[in-house]
């Protein structure tokens, strides 16, 4: 996927990773009190078995929500298990998986033979709730290119919808694409904002290290709600 391997979980000869449980219920984020871990997760992306490299501690303490939401000045949806990524600037249109952690503490990705598929974050908030959604997906595998291989292409104004259990759909706006190397990944930003409903797209970029090293970097789409449609 772009996050580990080549491109997010394996890449050029990078090992396979377990897919999340598909079909489970969204989940809220997991409140913390202490957010100073965030300090210890540099190089979280480094991409070995799962989305980045083991840290001990667990991923789902970085989703820190507000102990109440801000005021809804803006679309708000209530929780539901993301199912469609659509992204029509470049082609995508793939099912969404659910992805928990890998055993090293990391953000698991999509299994190699599911690598056209994009995989949600199922302890983080769902699309369209308040906070930072995180949606990962491979770039290229062996095989060629893989679900986000254009995802650097990504320019801010253009649209990402995401189709959701409850049948809505959550209609997200380009706000930036970002470049990364992997041991200087911005936790606050990328995970920390819970100003509004937003979306995290994930996947690897750079240059390619080869091995379980996978690329040097990681591609980020910061995104946020701007509408809602209901199917």
């Amino acid at each position: 996927m772009g996050v580990a391997g080549r491109a997010g979980g394996a890449g050029r000869g990078g090992r396979a990773q377990r897919g999340g449980r598909g079909g489970g219920r969204a989940r809220k984020p997991v409140p913390v009190g202490v957010f100073a871990v965030v300090l210890v997760f540099v190089g979280l992306f480094a991409m070995g078995a799962g989305m980045g490299a083991a840290t001990g501690f667990d991923l789902r303490e970085i989703f820190k929500g507000p102990d109440e939401p801000p005021p809804r000045a803006f679309p708000v949806l209530e929780p539901s298990r993301p199912m469609r990524l659509s992204i029509p600037a470049i082609e995508v249109a793939a099912p969404i998986l659910d992805v928990g952690l890998a055993r090293d503490g990391t953000v698991a990705v999509p299994p190699l033979e599911r690598h056209n598929e994009a995989g949600w974050f199922e302890d983080g908030p769902t699309p369209g709730q308040f906070g930072p959604a995180l949606i990962v997906g491979h770039a290229d595998t062996r095989s060629g290119p893989s679900v986000f291989h254009h995802l650097g292409r990504l320019k801010p104004g253009q649209k990402i919808e995401i189709l959701r259990e409850d049948h809505d759909t959550a209609i997200f706006q380009v706000n930036s694409v970002e470049h990364y190397g992997k041991d200087k990944l911005p936790i606050q930003k990328v995970y920390g904002d819970y100003s509004r409903p937003s979306l995290r797209l994930v996947t690897c970029g750079g240059t390619w290290l080869g091995g379980s090293r996978g690329y040097s970097d990681n591609v980020i789409v910061f995104a946020s709600l701007v509408g809602t449609e209901k199917i």
